[in-house]
C-alpha cells in the first residue's frame, strides 16, 4: 500500500509519512456567520434563529493523526531521534517559502494512493514525544497535522497577488524526462485494475517533465474542469515546456 505523502508544489519535493493513519477526519465549515450590527448581534423576539450573513467560501480541513517510531522498521532514515522524521512535516507549517516579499507556508498536496489528492497548506502541527533515550532524544512521536484546503484560483490572480496560491507560467525546467520545447505528445490515461481510477496529473507531469509541480500546465492545456478525476482511456495532449 502506498504511504501517505505530501508533495510541495514549488519544488516537487515529496515528504512521506512513516505509517499510514488508521483514520482521517474531514471537516467542512460553510461561509456563513451570524449577522451583527454596531451594537452587537442582530436579534429579535420573533426570530427562531439568529440572522445569518452569507460570506461565501468557507473552509475544508483535514486532520491526520500519525505515528512515528524509530525503534521499529519502516523508515529509510536511520536515527535515534524521532524528530529527524517529523521535522519535515513541521517545516510545512513554517512561513519559509517566499513569493515576492511575502512569507507564507508552502502549498502542498496530500496524497494517498490514487484516492486522495488534496491541495492546501499545513495550518497546524502538534506532537507528543515519548520513549526518551538516556540522552533525552525522543524515539516515538504521536503527531497531529491540520491541513486547510487551498484550491488554486483559475486565471491571472497570481500576477496581481504574488502572495496568493495561484497559477504561474514559470514552469521549472528540470528532470531527466523533460521533453523538447517543440514537441506535443498524446497520452492515453491508464487506469487501475477495476477501471475506475485513472492516473494523476502529477504523475504525468513527473514522467514527461521530470517535475510533478508542472501538473497545472497539462490541466490548463486540456481545459480540465476536474484535474484530479482522470478516467482510464481519456486522451490528453501533453504540451511542451516553454523557456521564458
Amino acid at each position: 500500500m502506498e504511504r501517505v505523502a505530501f508533495l510541495i508544489e514549488e519544488t516537487g519535493e515529496r515528504v512521506s509519512c512513516m505509517l499510514n493513519p488508521e483514520s482521517v477526519v474531514l471537516r467542512r465549515v460553510s461561509g456563513v456567520k451570524v449577522r451583527e450590527s454596531v451594537g452587537g448581534i442582530v436579534a429579535g423576539a420573533d426570530l427562531l434563529d439568529d440572522p445569518l450573513l452569507l460570506t461565501g467560501g468557507g473552509t475544508t480541513e483535514l486532520l491526520l493523526n500519525l505515528l512515528f517510531d524509530v525503534s521499529v522498521g519502516g523508515s529509510s532514515v536511520q536515527t535515534r531521534d524521532v524528530r529527524d522524521l517529523t521535522g519535515p512535516l513541521w517545516q510545512l507549517a513554517e512561513n519559509s517559502q517566499r513569493s515576492g516579499s511575502v512569507g507564507r507556508p508552502p502549498l502542498v498536496r496530500f496524497f494517498w494512493g490514487k484516492s486522495w489528492n488534496m491541495p492546501g497548506i499545513v495550518a497546524a502541527v502538534a506532537e507528543r514525544l515519548e520513549h526518551f533515550t538516556p540522552e533525552g532524544a525522543p524515539r516515538r512521536s504521536w503527531l497531529r497535522l491540520r491541513l486547510l484546503r487551498a484550491l488554486p484560483p483559475l486565471g491571472d490572480a497570481q500576477a496581481a497577488h504574488p502572495g496568493a496560491f495561484g497559477i504561474t507560467n514559470n514552469w521549472p525546467q528540470q528532470g531527466a524526462h523533460s521533453q523538447s520545447t517543440d514537441q506535443l505528445t498524446m497520452h492515453a490515461v491508464s487506469g487501475s485494475e477495476n477501471g475506475m481510477i485513472g492516473e494523476r496529473l502529477d504523475q504525468l507531469a513527473y514522467h514527461y517533465y521530470g517535475n510533478a509541480a508542472c501538473w497545472r500546465l497539462i490541466a490548463n492545456f486540456n481545459a480540465l474542469a476536474n484535474p484530479f478525476g482522470l478516467l482510464p482511456g481519456m486522451a490528453l495532449e501533453i504540451p511542451p515546456l516553454v523557456n521564458e
